[in-house]
């Protein structure tokens, strides 16, 4: 049995009906880490708050762990961790208060299942006396997990849990999801950070409500269908400009220190883009073949 399964479902919002989730349908094997993968406003928000009983949906249908979202609410509520995406726990109680009203709400014991969030907490203990309110970033974010975690959830719903965290401690909350994942808990994060799609083992890349592709990150990055390249020139603003009018392009945007171009097949499609470059006044061009990353292939389903 799959420890999720969505089919058609559908979330509008106000008199206007505005469609925040657009007849999405997906499914999540038992102990699968699955990456939610979209920007603000996507609709990631809206499907987790449906998964986790707190919305209810205005079409199709959703089971959790084997229950239905809508009648079968009470069961999943027990059998789901969920970190929402604003900092959600009681800021004026401390590190330790707030563990210990989560573990007594689900009707357990910090000791009972200590085992499942040892590694994490042990950060954290030596504040176990300080208000939630007064930690930092990465320090809000392992006291959530570890609160999402006290009850031993079978699935652990996770929204934008890096959002706002500073590098070091995205890398540390990500090793920590892997550790749990090997405890067998299923795991489904949403985050628009597309370099953190590579550390799921499936993904749904999702844009305006709508799926607009679900496999893994290496399957979904090897169907890129364009041949890719990287430019790069020592004026980039000029650069963009004339790459936006080259007759041969297919799509072109800025990618960090460098421009990304998807050409039209040709033999030779370098040579002739560097001529057209250099020709318009564009100095000291680099240009070099390219592997499709996940944010490539998202751009790329867009058009």
């Amino acid at each position: 049995m799959e420890a999720v399964v969505v089919k058609n479902l559908v979330k509008t919002y106000g008199k206007e009906q505005t469609v925040a989730v657009d007849d999405v349908s997906f499914s999540v094997g038992r102990g699968e880490l699955f990456g939610l993968i979209g920007p603000d406003g996507a609709g990631k928000t809206s499907i987790f708050r449906m998964l986790t009983t707190l919305l209810l949906p205005d079409g199709g249908s959703a089971r959790v762990d084997g229950h239905d979202i809508v009648k079968d609410f009470r069961q999943i509520r027990s059998s789901v961790g969920y970190m929402p995406g604003k900092f959600s726990l009681y800021q004026d109680l401390t590190i330790e208060e707030n563990l210990n009203f989560f573990a007594t709400v689900f009707g357990t014991t910090i000791e009972e299942n200590y085992h499942l969030i040892k590694d994490i907490y042990v950060q954290i203990e030596p504040f176990k006396n300080r208000r939630a309110g007064k930690l930092s970033g990465g320090m809000k974010q392992k006291l959530a997990l570890c609160c999402a975690l006290i009850h031993k959830p079978a699935i652990l719903f996770l929204d934008e849990p890096t959002t706002g965290v500073d590098p070091v401690s995205r890398k540390e909350f990500w090793e920590m999801l892997k550790k749990l994942k090997t405890q067998g808990i299923t795991i489904i994060v949403s985050t628009p950070y597309m370099d953190e799609a590579n550390l799921c083992d499936r993904i749904a890349l999702i844009q305006g409500g709508r799926i607009l592709s679900i496999d893994t990150p290496l399957n979904i990055t090897a169907a890129y269908p364009e041949k890719l390249y990287a430019v790069k020139a020592a004026n980039m603003y000029a650069l963009l400009q004339l790459l936006e009018k080259y007759p041969d392009r297919i799509n072109s945007y800025a990618f960090g220190e460098f421009a990304h171009i998807a050409l039209k097949p040709a033999d030779d499609a370098v040579s002739q883009l560097q001529h057209y470059l250099e020709e318009s006044g564009i100095k000291a061009v680099t240009i070099h073949k390219t592997e499709a990353t996940i944010e490539d292939s998202f751009i790329q389903l867009l058009h």
